[in-house]
């Protein structure tokens, strides 16, 4: 049985809603899954985990949330490579720009996707929700 990480911080609740669906759907696919807020997660507990799901929404200017998100993304993606990795997270306004930016760093990183990255306006509706579950499924 693979061990499944779904770390993410959310302001507003929607990344935390998507996070659940992920969780879901790593634990619906056999996963030994547990859902962690980023500030309770650092980069020594990646060793301990076949699969992570990093959960974000975009900030400011297209950006990952850049006092507790962003340090602890920097501090785990040296550790990532070899990991099945998937990346999702809400939006409420732009296109998508912060999700393209971070996929583009994971690669830089070393890092493969392993599957396509999850992204919604605000609230995951239902096929935002069958998606997450679906990433969560790809990581288990």
């Amino acid at each position: 049985m693979s061990k499944v990480a779904v770390v993410f911080w959310s302001s507003s609740g929607n990344t935390e809603t998507m996070a659940e669906a992920v969780l879901e759907g790593a634990k619906g696919a056999g996963a030994e899954a547990e859902m962690i807020n980023c500030a309770d997660f650092n980069a020594d507990m990646v060793d301990q985990y076949d699969g992570i799901a990093l959960g974000c929404p975009a900030m400011g200017d297209e950006v990952l949330e850049e006092d507790e998100f962003q340090p602890l993304y920097d501090a785990c993606k040296g550790k990532l490579a070899g990991k099945k990795v998937a990346l999702f997270g809400s939006y409420g306004w732009g296109d998508g720009e912060w999700m393209r930016n971070w996929e583009e760093d994971a690669k830089g990183a070393g890092i493969t996707l392993a599957c396509d990255s999850v992204i919604c306006n605000d609230a995951p509706d239902d096929e935002a929700t069958a998606a997450l579950k679906d990433l969560g499924a790809a990581i288990a």
